[in-house]
């Protein structure tokens, strides 16, 4: 390790960590040995998956107890601080920055009892084994553990890829020590983010809006998103228009007849998207090109009708598609994302059971490099299911260069010396499981597999028009000849970006130049330029690697994070930057933007890599990027102060108007309208006759689908409501609003009294309390603000409607619109009704005979028609619907429910995030049911290292 690593709540250790002076298999002084005389270990790893199915295969000389991830962290806030370090000035942010960057770390009070077991554990072994994750992150939990349990045994550090019986008894023969310098890497990422957040969220919570969070990567990735939305915002559309045609080369001729399209007139090439910029200009590179327009388009097409036309040239290549590389964890999310539809986060989560259960190798690596026991597993499956001759000539290895290379051990793939198939392990696995483990089968055989083989054509047919115009069209195809590796896996292709499948086939017959064809059709096609395509979680992790920002490991925390923040959140499977995102994202570029710069970030990821190589010390580090120093590229943070110094100093310089001020455009009479994102969330705001005009923004509205013409539509609704007249009972105004849970009619009251100055706070809230509040009545959903009557107000502002009374109880009933849909009330007992209409027109004799049938819940209530019908889920194969539950909205395939998130519409639901909501709901698995409290037993003593593993295997 590169120098020394203090924690102020443990010791100080150097580069030789683990307290083992031999290699494993080393004897310790007996005390309490097993039965037979052997070393009894003691082997934690993080998880009981894991725990449970690495025991047998160690035998019982070995305890295996898992630490269930983490034990310690720095504090969370002021209650987790202890005692004796609360007067400190840094206490609250957990890291002495004057004294070398000691971090407090803390037992989490959750797994205080879990050290307290394995301190217990300890005392009965010889060695102990630190079993955690192969990676920086499982080194530091290894450290962490080494630190809290201060155990008097020797201590060695046991690494496999996979949990299968032979790697863990090889991990178990050749462990070594703990690696101070990933331990280092590690402990200044996480002091790196403390600082950062700790540093740069309190001005975002005081210059935008409280809760708000900055962080090293989160704010980088946010800014991604931010910046594609505001392309977006300010593309404007191109049209240009072209002819298709239908191509026949006779009878004779297979196929007979294929598509073509214009490609030039008189030499000059006709405009295509491509020629156009963002703007809806031509590039200054396309200025040669030619721009048909409707009119053009038409008459061209009737000129060629009837025409001569022939093969003017004809151009074959041989096409030679070579494998894609085995997964690493980068594209493993993105595979998964496009191919199975799942998240990042469900990928990574599934992956992480695979992996736990032996089914397949670490998901979290760099690495694309197989190990040669995988190759020739690789090799001898695919020559037995595919044939020798789709197998590879000679073993493939795909390398590439990897900037950690504490994570460069292997691709993923599937677990053991013989890869078990889909089929035979299809039994054993859970859908979403099964799904990603054929996935990564597939592609590793694939990965040793031969080249694909075929042919591409390219053919160029002219004909003169009637007008005299010499046009050329194009046509291409290609057709695979060998297969190859594509029989076992075809990568998913963006449909957004124009890409096209490997395998896909479009032949062309066999054509000569000078051939005649002739045109069967000629259709003019209008075109129009598209906005750049919204980001995937697949295509954020693409870009996140394509800039070297982040590690893939991280990537799934990362854009969970943006979406819990609330900086981003989904539209189907895009991702919609908040216009809380767009000010967090404004103040940052302005303020701290050396912090959201791409090439800073991904620079720094360097230099906290150089510190995992021991090639950096960590303490001088920390202290030049916090306090400033000679570190880092000219611009650096470190060469412009530190971070310290530019938050301090910039903070007083920020208006907080300006930052949460969003321009979007000039309306029709050239007055500005811009967003203003307040502490109550974003609205919209213009200047009109001198006074401020502001309209409600709608939570579900994508930035750039705020029109001029959206824009007018709410400002027809002000925020103080649109008056619909006097109530003539009550004297007051009625109104109808755009409110936070959707539209609703109420009643202005007038102003109360002014209570005297020199009144007290317990007198103003007294008052307060004795204020009437107005009537309230939300909308149908057959209403609209834009419809609503005064009639129609004063119906809804009568609700709950007295019914009548029981004559049997004498209890009142009444009719009543919830948030869950019209209902009758009677005492405690509630009955739904089937419309809406219903709460103003039902009779008291008609709701007494819905009270004299038995209360139907569930399944026995009357079925309510879908909401929408979404097609078959490609988990369960059933058909998917929206449903209006007792919570809302819901989407159902029959066996699980998912309830709808603030950010989906019923309009805007897609099948995919259906999918994928029910997906999450599916792993989350049924509710735990409530249990009576157990009986307390006293704690078994446990005499023997087999009974310690079966406690263990409980746990």
């Amino acid at each position: 390790m590169s120098g020394e690593r203090n924690s102020v709540a443990g010791s100080t250790r150097t580069k030789k960590t683990a307290g083992s002076d031999g290699a494993a298999g080393g004897r310790a002084t007996s005390r309490g040995a097993g039965s037979n005389g052997a070393v009894r270990r003691l082997v934690i790893v993080e998880s009981p998956t894991k725990a449970r199915k690495i025991a047998p295969y160690l035998g019982r000389d070995y305890v295996v107890e898992s630490s269930v991830g983490h034990i310690r962290d720095l504090p969370r806030g002021a209650a987790d601080v202890p005692a004796q370090f609360k007067g400190e000035s840094w206490a609250r942010l957990g890291v002495d920055v004057d004294n070398d960057f000691k971090a407090l770390y803390v037992v989490t009070p959750d797994k205080k009892s879990k050290v307290t077991e394995l301190k217990s554990l300890l005392k009965d072994v010889d060695e102990l084994y630190l079993a955690t994750d192969p990676d920086r992150e499982g080194e530091a939990i290894a450290w962490h553990l080494l630190e809290t349990l201060k155990p008097k045994v020797p201590v060695r550090r046991m690494v496999f890829h996979e949990v299968t019986e032979q790697a863990i008894q090889a991990a178990a023969a050749s462990t070594r020590e703990l690696d101070g310098d990933l331990v280092d890497a590690q402990e200044t990422r996480r002091i790196l983010d403390r600082l950062y957040g700790y540093e740069v969220s309190p001005v975002l919570w005081k210059k935008v809006m409280p809760k708000l969070s900055a962080g090293r990567v989160q704010s980088v990735a946010t800014r991604i998103v931010v910046e594609r939305e505001r392309e977006r915002m300010r593309f404007t559309s191109a049209s240009y228009w072209d002819i298709s045609a239908t191509m026949d080369a006779g009878p004779d001729a297979s196929p007979q007849t294929f598509p073509a399209r214009l490609l030039s007139v008189d030499g000059s090439r006709l405009a295509a998207g491509r020629d156009f910029g963002p703007d809806g200009q031509l590039k200054a590179s396309a200025s040669e090109v030619r721009i048909l327009d409707e009119t053009g388009a038409n008459q061209l097409a009737q000129a060629l009708r009837d025409q001569a036309f022939a093969v003017s040239s004809v151009e074959e290549k041989p096409y030679t598609r070579r494998p894609y590389a085995p997964f690493m964890t980068s594209t493993l999310q993105q595979e998964a994302g496009r191919k199975l539809r799942f998240s990042s986060e469900r990928t990574m989560r599934t992956a992480q059971r695979l992996y736990e259960n032996g089914y397949i190798t670490y998901m979290r690596t760099d690495s694309t490099t197989l190990s040669e026991t995988a190759i020739q597993a690789a090799r001898s499956q695919a020559a037995q299911l595919y044939g020798k001759d789709h197998v590879a000539d000679k073993p493939r290895q795909y390398t590439r260069k990897v900037k950690n290379a504490q994570e460069a051990h292997e691709a993923i793939r599937p677990a053991g010396e013989v890869f078990r198939t889909p089929g035979q392990v299809a039994g054993e696995l859970e859908t979403d499981e099964f799904r990603l483990y054929e996935l990564i089968w597939q592609r590793t055989i694939a990965s040793q597999m031969a080249d694909a083989k075929g042919t591409t054509m390219s053919v160029r047919i002219t004909g003169n028009a009637t007008s005299g115009e010499e046009c050329v069209f194009s046509a291409s195809g290609r057709t695979i000849t060998f297969a190859g590796f594509l029989k076992a896996y075809v990568e998913a292709v963006d449909t957004e970006t124009g890409g096209e499948a490997d395998d896909k086939q479009s032949r062309l017959p066999q054509l000569v130049k000078d051939q005649a064809v002739t045109a069967t059709e000629l259709s003019p096609d209008g075109h129009t330029t598209s906005p750049p395509a919204r980001y995937s979680e697949p295509s954020l992790v693409s870009k996140l690697e394509e800039l070297g920002i982040g590690r893939p490991s991280t990537y799934a925390s990362i854009i969970k994070t943006i979406q819990d923040r609330g900086y981003v959140w989904k539209k189907g499977s895009a991702l919609v930057p908040s216009w809380v995102a767009f000010a967090v994202i404004g103040l940052m570029e302005r303020h701290f933007e050396r912090l959201v710069d791409y090439d800073f970030t991904a620079g720094m990821e360097d230099e906290l890599d150089r510190i995992a190589a021991g090639d950096e010390q960590r303490t001088q580090w920390l202290s030049k990027f916090y306090f400033g120093g000679d570190m880092g590229v000219d611009g650096s943070i470190g060469r412009l102060g530190g971070l310290k110094k530019l938050v301090e100093g910039s903070v007083e310089d920020i208006d907080a108007r300006e930052i949460n001020s969003i321009p979007l455009f000039n309306d029709d009479e050239g007055r500005t309208v811009v967003v203003r994102v307040g502490r109550y969330g974003p609205y919209l705001e213009r200047e009109v006759d001198g006074a401020s005009q502001r309209a409600n923004l709608p939570e579900d509205l994508p930035p750039d689908e705020l029109t001029t013409e959206i824009a007018e539509k709410l400002f027809s609704t002000p925020q103080e409501g649109r008056s619909l007249g006097t109530d003539p009972v009550s004297g007051h105004e009625i109104v109808a609003k755009e409110g936070r849970f959707g539209p609703y009619v109420t009643e202005v009251l007038p102003e109360p009294e002014p209570l005297p100055e020199d009144a007290t706070a317990a007198q103003k809230k007294a008052a307060k309390a004795k204020q009437p509040k107005p009537r309230t009545g939300s909308l149908f959903k057959s209403m609209s603000i834009e419809t609503m009557t005064l009639e129609d107000a004063l119906k809804l502002l009568s609700l709950p409607r007295v019914v009548g009374k029981d004559p049997e109880s004498g209890d009142e009933i009444t009719a009543q619109n919830g948030r869950y849909g019209p209902y009758l009330k009677k005492g405690t007992d509630s009955r739904s009704l089937e419309t809406e209409d219903q709460l103003f027109s039902i009779t008291l004799e008609e709701a007494l005979k819905i009270y004299s049938e038995p209360k139907r819940r569930g399944r026995q209530a009357a079925a309510k028609p879908p909401l929408k019908e979404l097609g078959d889920d490609p988990v369960s194969k059933k058909p998917m619907v929206v449903k209006d539950g007792r919570f809302g909205p819901y989407v159902t395939d029959g066996e699980y429910n998912a309830t709808l998130r603030k950010t989906d519409s019923i309009e805007s639901l897609t099948a995919e995030r259906a999918s994928e909501l029910l997906a999450e709901k599916r792993a989350k698995g049924p509710a735990p049911k409530k249990k009576a409290p157990a009986k307390r037993k006293a704690p078994a003593k446990s005499t023997t290292a087999k009974a310690k593993s079966t406690a263990k295997s409980k746990s």
